[in-house]
């Protein structure tokens, strides 16, 4: 897959350069996201969580609907599909935030780098894409990855860390429906109804059981910070990938894990053992050959 060329992007002169830095961003994002995640955790649910991050969401989207002259693009024929994605995505956005706030957060996003391996399977069902040989062997070193960082046969294996691993089925899935979205829909309209969705979600699960808090002085800064920074992530790694191949910007994603290890050892006093090192390394290379067999193959598509 080569990055698509946007017309209404201007050529840096170093495109790669430009690429890297923009994925710097993205990673600052992801890694300010799960702190925050973690700092709101005492006070909301992931579902209240989820439904002030997607507030925050819906006035950035709307506003930058608004400055773009974009209401245009709006579609509802796709409505059902849309659906889909966002339930997908927004199940596994609770358990991640629930991850974040129960286990060591190099360990929820050595998980969460399995979300490719798992869209091998999904789109296989769900957009008949063959799986060949070397996809299949990528899928399966990155299970033997899993099983070595979750130890499941020991006493380590937590509901925290079955919640990580479901988190990167629903990004997985949602990754799978947004790919189908993308051959009818705007970036915009998959933001909006992103944004909106979720938003009742959040609220409908949040208020269920009559006692849903409010943020307060000490939550809504992080709250705003959440949303602000899922959106930035997502604007970041897009932005990447259009000015350089998935094979240089996505690499540099994968520094996220001694980032966010370090974070944690820093902040929150959390360790690094072998199991952990050893089975992210091989996730990573999993990632990492799914990805090189992607690039060289002719019949692969983007």
């Amino acid at each position: 897959m080569t990055a698509t060329p946007d017309p209404t992007m201007k050529r840096p002169a170093n495109p790669i350069l430009t690429a890297s830095l923009w994925m710097v961003g993205a990673i600052a994002s992801f890694s300010t996201m799960a702190i925050a995640g973690r700092e709101v955790s005492i006070s909301h649910d992931t579902f209240e969580t989820m439904f002030y991050r997607s507030c925050v969401g819906i006035m950035i989207v709307v506003l930058a609907m608004a400055f773009g002259n974009r209401w245009h693009e709006m579609r509802t024929d796709r409505i059902g599909l849309h659906t889909l994605r966002n339930v997908s995505h927004f199940a596994g956005q609770n358990l991640w935030f629930y991850a974040v706030s129960v286990i060591p957060l190099a360990q929820v996003f050595a998980l969460e780098f399995t979300v490719p391996l798992w869209v091998l399977p999904l789109s296989a069902l769900i957009l008949a894409e063959p799986i060949t040989r070397v996809r299949a062997f990528a899928a399966l070193m990155g299970f033997v990855g899993i099983l070595v960082l979750t130890r499941p046969w020991g006493a380590e294996l937590s509901f925290g860390t079955f919640s990580a691993m479901l988190a990167a089925i629903g990004f997985a899935g949602s990754a799978v429906f947004t790919r189908r979205l993308t051959r009818t829909e705007s970036l915009t309209t998959i933001l909006f109804y992103l944004t909106t969705m979720q938003a009742v979600f959040g609220l409908v699960l949040a208020a269920i059981d009559g006692d849903m808090a409010l943020p307060d002085a000490t939550s809504a800064p992080w709250l705003v910070l959440i949303g602000i920074a899922g959106l930035a992530a997502h604007f970041c790694l897009t932005t990447a990938l259009k000015l350089a191949p998935a094979t240089i910007v996505m690499p540099i994603d994968f520094a996220r894990l001694p980032l966010i290890a370090l974070v944690g050892w820093l902040f929150y006093n959390e360790g690094v053992d072998a199991p952990l090192i050893i089975g992210a390394a091989i996730i990573l290379t999993a990632n990492w050959v799914n990805l090189r067999f992607s690039m060289r193959s002719p019949r692969a598509k983007p």
